[in-house]
């Protein structure tokens, strides 16, 4: 169970943090951030991307944009989305829930920059209706990610 993965990881590297659950379906941005009273910006997306041969994870701001000349610029490639069955193969985590916590495949994780606008990001739990309240360091420190700049800036 996906969610039940993002408990048992988060007690493992951060008992403090709780995993919420809520009646409303939060598994788009928009959906998210009314769930969970926030700006759609709070919400920390989580993207699985295949560059090459390599899959890797981008948790960006939820009105975030990949910017294709940065990704290639940090990764060495073009990146593209997998689909939605891999993703959930892979992470373990239904589209809607993916996380960078509890993942079924170990994965290099990546944080835009456009996190650390925000004290507070909001990103899932492993199913499209959970998820964390985290400061952005701290979810980065808590999955062992790397801080890249990959995203186009935030809009205005």
């Amino acid at each position: 169970m996906s969610v039940a993965s993002v408990r048992a990881h988060l007690a493992a590297h951060a008992p403090d943090l709780a995993v919420i659950e809520t009646e409303a379906s939060s598994a788009t941005v928009a959906l998210a951030a009314e769930a969970h009273g926030v700006e759609p910006a709070r919400i920390a997306k989580t993207l699985s991307l295949r560059v090459g041969e390599r899959v890797l994870l981008v948790v960006a701001r939820g009105d975030a944009r990949l910017d294709n000349r940065k990704v290639k610029a940090a990764f060495g490639g073009k990146g593209r989305m997998l689909g939605a069955e891999e993703v959930e193969h892979l992470t373990g985590h239904p589209v809607g829930g993916v996380c960078p916590f509890g993942l079924a495949t170990p994965l290099p994780v990546y944080c835009d920059i456009s996190l650390k606008s925000f004290d507070e990001v909001v990103p899932a739990a492993g199913s499209p209706n959970s998820a964390v309240r985290v400061a952005p360091d701290r979810m980065a420190e808590i999955v062992g990610a790397t801080w890249v700049d990959v995203c186009e800036p935030p809009p205005v």
